[in-house]
């Protein structure tokens, strides 16, 4: 069983973007000296609660402060940004950490309409139209031959870099059956959201497996899962410290304002709709939860359920009041039982 971590780099009420970033550091070093096999950070934007703006920003501070992980985008969402500048950003990552290095590209934006505008210099939707085209962009574009553009004077080739030794691994992120589509019909590497809400898993899994075409990119299919997790010693502990994230993500999908991520003394406190109770109830359900036992069980019991051997978790325990602003040691601790009980 291999596991392997999502990062969403969250910002508690007690933190600075600077302490959620130290924070994060320590975790991925933890995540490197316990045996993980990827550190993936996601992206979005103007988000109260989120750190993860830039991917390959934090992706490059990382690979310094880290040895063995493979690091990567969970993921890139390429509506927003240029294909070249985005394989440029990952084919350096490449150079600097050989081997190392993978490329979650997702086609959401990531964010709210008037950021995802602003965010694009006020262009419309068509990027997320031609997001296909996009994907095949970057591919070529982070090859050894790149792309060939034709010109009257002849022909002029786009590279991301001047002499690749190697490419950053190529994976389609998605929560849909779209994704699971174009994975297959591209023959890339898919990693399915199942963190997002649990639901159509099997149905996107199904369809990417049996639609798979073999490509230069993926002989055969090749997919993990992502879950949320909060492992303590006891389940009580556990759930307190999960509770934080989920109203927070009840609250977004119920349209509140966002803030920070609660402290657990906070959370304990929050009055909720039955809405979002409900919404809060089913997270926990969807969850890795409890004592490490419990928590490494449910983790097999996934893996074989979806036909996976490789489980990415998204450890959104949250923390108590008097923790160091720059720890966020409850998402240590995830991971470190997890490991003792899988490893």
């Amino acid at each position: 069983m291999r596991l392997s971590v999502l990062d969403l780099i969250p910002v508690r009420t007690d933190q600075t973007t600077g302490d959620a970033l130290a924070a994060t550091v320590a975790l991925a070093q933890a995540a490197d000296r316990l045996g993980f096999t990827r550190y993936w950070v996601a992206e979005h934007h103007n988000m109260p609660s989120v750190g993860a703006t830039s991917p390959p920003v934090v992706l490059a501070y990382l690979a310094a402060q880290t040895s063995q992980l493979r690091l990567g985008s969970g993921g890139v969402m390429l509506p927003n940004h240029a294909p070249l500048a985005v394989a440029e950003q990952f084919a350096l990552l490449e150079a600097a950490a050989p081997g190392r290095i993978d490329l979650g590209i997702g086609r959401a934006p990531g964010s709210d309409p008037v950021t995802s505008y602003a965010l694009r210099g006020g262009r419309d939707d068509r990027d997320i139209e031609n997001f296909p085209e996009y994907l095949d962009d970057v591919a070529a574009l982070m090859s050894a031959r790149g792309v060939r553009v034709p010109l009257r004077s002849g022909d002029y080739t786009l590279k991301a870099t001047p002499a690749a030794a190697g490419e950053p691994r190529l994976w389609l992120l998605g929560s849909s059956m779209y994704s699971a589509h174009l994975a297959a019909a591209k023959g890339l590497p898919y990693v399915f959201a199942h963190h997002f809400s649990g639901n159509g898993t099997e149905e996107a899994l199904e369809v990417y497996r049996s639609r798979f075409k073999p490509s230069e990119l993926a002989a055969e299919p090749l997919t993990f899962l992502t879950v949320n997790a909060a492992v303590a010693e006891t389940r009580e502990e556990a759930t307190a410290l999960m509770l934080p994230n989920l109203q927070m993500m009840a609250r977004l999908r119920t349209g509140q304002p966002l803030g920070p991520v609660p402290l657990v003394e906070e959370a304990a406190v929050a009055e909720l709709t039955g809405q979002q109770q409900r919404i809060v109830e089913s997270g926990l359900r969807r969850a890795v939860l409890g004592a490490p036992a419990e928590a490494a069980e449910q983790i097999r019991a996934l893996a074989d359920r979806f036909g996976v051997d490789e489980v990415m978790v998204n450890p959104v325990a949250s923390a108590r009041r008097g923790t160091d602003p720059d720890t966020a040691p409850a998402r240590v601790a995830t991971l470190e039982l997890l490991a003792k009980e899988l490893f």
